[in-house]
């Protein structure tokens, strides 16, 4: 089978700050990678080379077959299908929870507003915020904000979904609604790329744990392996600082 994402090479610098040297990585339909690493190492950055919102200096990135370095990709089509949860949860202040999940539906994916409003209800439903319909992003505590940014993105039935620290900005008593949502979403074989310090969750829900450190990826391995067996001295180091 074919993966659904292939990075080859990834090469990307910001003027003469190397982040990203020759990276590769493939992702399987259904396949839920974590990369951990400390801060800086190139993580976030590989992740935003996945939709488009930065554009690497060299090697390929494939999204179902389709090259993101072709001139002819069409990258609005590639993003309508990769759903991205930011640190930070991005609502429209001035619009209810329910709109703010409507909206792209409507604009984007050409929903009428009936179609999206029962789709946005269901994805509600799904994220245990029934409750919060009619509630501006102001009234919400930052677990239910991002599980409501969650829901926004699963509206456009995205194929992909990637997670930038989607839990970082928020209160420790708030990490665990989000992660509970996220785990859901991996059982239900969304193919998905966290990036997160939550080992908890990278060992508890990952298929495969990368671990990256200057724009490098310098081991890779299925949970049990990475965690308890790393193979690479740096890699110890690291867990022996967060575990």
């Amino acid at each position: 089978m074919n993966p659904i994402i292939e990075v080859i090479d990834l090469t990307m610098a910001y003027g003469d700050h190397p982040v990203l040297h020759q990276v590769s990585v493939n992702v399987a339909k259904s396949e839920v990678i974590v990369m951990i690493g400390p801060s800086g190492s190139g993580k976030s950055t590989l992740l935003r080379c996945l939709n488009g919102l930065e554009k690497p200096q060299g090697g390929d990135i494939r999204i179902e077959g389709q090259s993101l370095m072709s001139p002819a990709v069409n990258m609005s089509v590639i993003r309508a299908n990769i759903g991205m949860v930011f640190q930070q949860f991005n609502l429209f202040p001035h619009m209810n929870v329910i709109d703010n999940i409507m909206l792209a539906q409507v604009q984007v994916r050409k929903q009428s507003k009936d179609a999206a409003r029962a789709k946005a209800l269901e994805l509600l439903k799904k994220v245990g915020l029934t409750d919060k319909v009619e509630h501006r992003p102001s009234s919400l505590s930052g677990g239910q904000a991002q599980r409501v940014a969650i829901a926004r993105a699963l509206a456009m039935e995205p194929s992909i979904m990637l997670f930038d620290e989607p839990t970082s900005a928020l209160d420790p008593e708030m990490v665990g609604e989000v992660l509970t949502v996220m785990k859901q979403l991996a059982r239900d074989g969304m193919t998905m790329v966290v990036v997160t310090h939550e080992m908890g969750f990278a060992r508890e829900i990952g298929d495969r744990v990368l671990f990256m450190e200057q724009g490098v990826i310098i081991e890779e391995g299925m949970p049990r392996q990475l965690f308890d067996m790393p193979r690479h001295e740096r890699t110890k180091a690291f867990l022996s600082k967060v575990l």
